[in-house]
């Protein structure tokens, strides 16, 4: 198993290469991809300096809701046709092309929308982490932001801390706890079991554990 100093070092290495090198961090719903990409790029930046890193979430490139209500979807956001997946995939390409700073958007869980041009990502970042759900899925939209990645990790943790974790997320951010539990069942796991067959096709396979750091 590797542990999370290996993880670092696998971006160290990723960032010492000429250009810039995107990782992606795929996973199903809850499965602990956020925390590990935080702190890869808080131990990736204690070595390199601040600039030398970034995260460019998926989550980002979520439909608003005035959109997804348009198109009869606001009830299952957070599928694979519920994101703007074309712009993610030219987001990335903007950033291996860059001669300037490149704003990508992140994502505002107080107010579950994307908030445009939040993250730079700078002319001297040397490694972009990426982390989402539908990164190594086999479908021919989402194939344009696999083809911008250089290696994709998959990160994995018992179906019973996952769920916990999600609900438990849903209840943080306002859902009533009746609902975050209907979300879950109909909406989330639904999604993880489409993830979940995608994991055979990762460059590396992380455990939960791996997200605790040892010692930083």
């Amino acid at each position: 198993m590797y542990t999370f100093d290996d993880l670092v070092a696998r971006v160290l290495a990723r960032a010492a290469e000429p250009g810039t090198s995107v990782i992606g961090i795929a996973g199903a719903p809850g499965a602990g991809k956020s925390t590990l990409t935080e702190a890869l790029v808080a131990a990736v930046r204690a070595r390199l300096g601040s600039d030398a890193v970034a995260h460019v979430p998926m989550d980002g490139f979520h439909l608003a809701d005035v959109e997804l209500r348009r198109l009869g979807r606001l009830d299952r956001k957070g599928a694979p046709d519920t994101f703007d997946v074309a712009g993610y995939a030219a987001l990335l390409r903007r950033i291996r092309g860059r001669t300037e700073v490149v704003y990508a958007p992140g994502f505002e869980r107080g107010i579950e929308q994307p908030v445009a041009g939040a993250i730079p990502v700078f002319c001297d970042t040397a490694v972009v982490l990426t982390e989402g759900n539908y990164l190594l899925l086999d479908d021919p939209v989402w194939a344009a932001v696999t083809a911008e990645i250089d290696e994709i990790w998959f990160c994995v943790t018992e179906d019973d801390l996952r769920i916990a974790r999600l609900v438990a997320r849903h209840i943080a951010f306002g859902k009533p706890a009746g609902a975050a539990r209907r979300w879950v069942a109909e909406v989330d796991e639904p999604n993880a079991r489409l993830v979940a067959a995608t994991a055979e096709r990762a460059d590396l396979v992380v455990p939960l554990a791996a997200v605790r750091p040892s010692s930083h």
